[in-house]
């Protein structure tokens, strides 16, 4: 692999599209480590080691996963690629409720140009107010809990706006740097982004393993994530290919038709958006403790209870497992449609072997994409459950590498990556780097 590396940077059209794909990745990350004018940044390093202790940890901790770090210290790129992913799941479920949403979408590359330019509207009001957000919390002390001094010395009105522009601006241009990679670099640019994001903490949480629990407990921990990677490569390249044939049919003198394909079905159909979104609503109750006293009766349970901590709370993880699940049927029923497939393949003469077209076509493929879906999600489930085991047993951070959203994204990221590259440098007649 690493020989074919080398032969993908001998070819001028592949080692262009690399070296300008780091070198965007270079810029990416210097901006998480700029901070924001008008913030004490050696006031904020104080901070943030009590931020991973506060109320609402647990959603800071995911948004700052997807940020690389860079919104416990309240950089430039503090709002990371959030944003834009909360956008792009929006636009993606009003398809469902608004039928000009669903319209653009069958219109094919026109209209999904639409969608992509509404989705980039929306992605900016939301920058704008998750940045007002995220100053009001850092204000008033909710941002860091408990913390002494003050992250943002000068709380004036011009100061708060400026970094709300500041902050809306760097959104801006990450979500451009990710257009710029996806048409002159290699891979999709908003996952290579996410994927450089989640990498970047991989060495903090293994040096904090190492450093509290010593060289035989980090040393395990390494060879689990491994065999952890393997299944999860293993499982996310298992799909079902349901046959499709097509009949052959006379235009004028050409015959068109007669070939043969398949749907793939994956195992992990939903991908990474049910743990998203059961995170971000197991959440809300424990953001929802820093309006209340913390001797009451109901943030004392909902602490004990509903919070990610060292004491596992078997209700918190049959919820979040519950939650998993069901996101994961919920999303896969709005992006795959058996009523579209089975009246598409109907229409340009296709049909499955050994059943007819039409509705007998659509239950079959919803009986298909259930059977799968179930061992897939709870599969998901168990490995969006892997941080809060490690965050019991080892003492672990919540951005825990093996496991959780960042595995999956991760592994998924690196193997359309790859196979990206293995593709371009086939284009060259060499061997590529999958064999």
């Amino acid at each position: 692999m690493l020989h074919a590396f080398a032969r993908a940077f001998k070819t001028p059209d592949l080692r262009n599209k690399l070296l300008f794909t780091l070198a965007l990745l270079a810029i990416y990350r210097f901006g998480v480590f700029m901070p924001t004018p008008g913030v004490n940044y050696g006031n904020v390093m104080m901070c943030v080691d009590q931020a991973q202790h506060g109320a609402g940890a647990d959603l800071l901790g995911a948004i700052n996963l997807f940020s690389g770090g860079a919104l416990l210290q309240l950089s430039v790129f503090a709002l990371g690629v959030m944003p834009y992913i909360t956008s792009s799941i929006i636009i993606q479920l009003l398809r469902v409720v608004i039928p000009h949403f669903e319209a653009l979408h069958k219109e094919g590359q026109s209209g999904t140009a639409k969608l992509t330019q509404y989705t980039r509207y929306l992605t900016i009001g939301l920058a704008v107010l998750q940045s007002a957000t995220i100053i009001t919390m850092v204000r008033t002390g909710q941002f860091f809990p408990g913390c002494t001094v003050a992250p943002i010395p000068d709380d004036s009105i011009i100061t708060q706006l400026m970094m709300i522009l500041v902050m809306t601006t760097g959104t801006c241009l990450i979500m451009w740097m990710g257009e710029l990679i996806t048409e002159k670099g290699v891979g999709n640019g908003m996952s290579i982004l996410i994927f450089t994001s989640i990498a970047a903490g991989f060495p903090a949480s293994l040096g904090q393993i190492l450093s509290s629990k010593g060289w035989l407990t980090f040393a395990i921990v390494c060879a689990l994530g491994l065999l952890v990677i393997i299944g999860v490569i293993y499982v996310e390249q298992s799909q079902r290919r349901i046959p499709v044939q097509y009949t052959k049919r006379m235009i004028g003198s050409r015959t068109y038709g007669g070939t043969s394909t398949y749907i793939p079905i994956k195992v992990n159909q939903a991908g990474v958006i049910p743990v998203i979104f059961a995170s971000s609503l197991l959440a809300i109750p424990t953001m929802a403790t820093s309006f209340g006293r913390p001797d009451a009766a109901w943030v004392q349970w909902i602490n004990t209870h509903l919070s990610q901590s060292q004491n596992v709370s078997w209700l918190y993880v049959t919820i979040y497992f519950a939650l998993i699940v069901f996101f994961a049927f919920f999303y896969v029923s709005i992006t795959f449609n058996p009523e579209e497939i089975a009246d598409n393949m109907k229409k340009y003469g296709g049909f499955i072997p050994n059943v007819r077209a039409g509705k007998p076509t659509e239950r079959y493929l919803s009986y298909v994409i259930n059977r799968i879906l179930t061992p897939g999600s709870i599969y998901l489930a168990l490995i969006a459950l892997m941080p809060v085991v490690a965050l019991a047993v080892l003492g672990a951070t919540r951005d825990f590498p093996f496991g959780g959203a960042s595995i999956l994204i991760i592994v998924g990221v690196g193997l359309e990556t790859v196979k990206q590259i293995d593709a371009k440098l086939q284009q060259h007649h060499y061997e590529g780097i999958l064999r």
